[in-house]
């Protein structure tokens, strides 16, 4: 209690049915020009982009739209956005999407303030200026990168996810409409719920956990427990989409906070590999690394359990209470479809490849239990294995 905390998140938060009509308000008040709106071309195509254009329209406020970021954006859909953003005089950015929009717009408007190659800003706290400021209005209940001081950008060369964390990367507004979520498919809304999931349960027994942490941790598991199977079978249900979007939000200011740890260094590696999305090579590694880390924390994955629904009452042992949480998400991941690692492309003789790059995440050492080479290995061989 007598440590000193930096807490970080957006000084603006909008979040609830139908808030995205706020946003032409807010940009009026901050004297914002003109927009470069960043997404992705499924969004465009399936009107989600429109309905923020929409508001946009409606308030006059001038944009220009980019939606070239691919699923894991690359160097080079960054540097194509900041040519868009400096050619269309733009002076602020919507990020509109997941993960990979918002991640694109944020590499994007720590660029244009800070200059070089977005490689240059790998690690921690590598940036001086803050970034343009972003409204980041989020479409997916999973990521949370609307929130966050993180991004990830593929090196496409090196084959490499470059894991960025800096409070300069932070949104002014971050906007999170469950309406602007109920068209997304059944898969997308597992994987990317997962990922919340995942956030959630690292944070909370992550080495840089503490009590305001935990407490966010915790309440985004109860929230994300209770809607996502019904949000993944009944995507219309605003209720399911809301728990959901609250959930991926408040997980997104636990994580942001405290940091995560190898379920995410080993994920980024099957992203970069072989393009596996994010939120399913989360889920698909969560249950193993949860195992692998139960005896550092069994109060903690006790705790998980009980806010997962579990009775811990009758668990004859700390260990044995722990385990009902690795139970707990396991019987989620079934019941929202996560395919196996078998099922992807994976290959087991690129195993050495993968946990080295691991190592090397910014994530690692964040995990509750230090981890040696060979056990990156023998997780990844279990995942592989089932």
């Amino acid at each position: 209690m007598l440590s000193v905390r930096r807490i970080y998140w957006p000084a603006i938060n909008l979040i609830g049915p139908g808030c995205v009509k706020e946003i032409g308000a807010e940009i009026a008040k901050l004297g914002l020009k003109k927009a470069l709106l960043v997404s992705d071309d499924m969004l465009l195509k399936h009107g989600v982009v429109g309905k923020v254009t929409d508001v946009l329209d409606a308030s006059g406020v001038a944009y220009q739209v980019f939606t070239d970021v691919k699923p894991n954006p690359t160097m080079q859909n960054v540097n194509d956005g900041l040519a868009a953003f400096r050619e269309g005089g733009c002076d602020f950015i919507i990020s509109v999407g997941g993960g990979s929009p918002q991640d694109a717009a944020k590499a994007v408007g720590l660029l244009h303030t800070n200059g070089g190659n977005i490689a240059d800003y790998e690690g921690i706290n590598k940036s001086v200026h803050k970034s343009v400021p972003i409204i980041a209005i989020n479409t997916t209940a999973g990521t949370a990168s609307e929130v966050t001081i993180n991004y990830v950008i593929t090196d496409e060369i090196r084959k490499i996810k470059m894991v960025m964390v800096d409070p300069n990367s932070l949104a002014v507004i971050a906007v999170n409409d469950p309406e602007l979520m109920v068209s997304k498919p059944a898969s997308l809304t597992a994987a990317t719920g997962m990922d919340a999931l995942t956030h959630a349960i690292e944070a909370y027994v992550t080495k840089g956990a503490y009590e305001l942490t935990d407490a966010l941790a915790l309440k985004a598991i109860e929230f994300i427990a209770g809607s996502l199977e019904t949000a993944v079978k009944d995507g219309g249900n605003l209720e399911a989409r809301s728990g959901m979007a609250w959930g991926s939000y408040v997980a997104g200011l636990s994580f942001s906070n405290a940091g995560l740890g190898i379920v995410h260094s080993m994920a980024h590696q099957l992203g970069s590999e072989y393009d596996v999305p994010h939120g399913v090579a989360n889920a698909i590694l969560l249950p193993y690394i949860m195992a692998f880390n139960l005896d550092a924390a069994p109060e903690k994955f006790a705790d998980i359990a009980r806010a997962m629904g579990k009775d811990t009452a009758a668990a004859e042992t700390k260990e044995a209470a722990a385990k009902l949480a690795l139970e707990a998400v396991q019987e989620l991941s079934r019941k929202v479809g996560i395919p196996a690692l078998k099922d992807t492309a994976f290959r087991p003789e690129d195993v050495d490849k993968l946990a080295e790059q691991a190592m090397r995440d910014v994530c690692t050492g964040g995990n509750p239990k230090d981890v040696t080479l060979e056990d990156l290995k023998s997780l990844y061989m279990q995942a592989y294995q089932g």
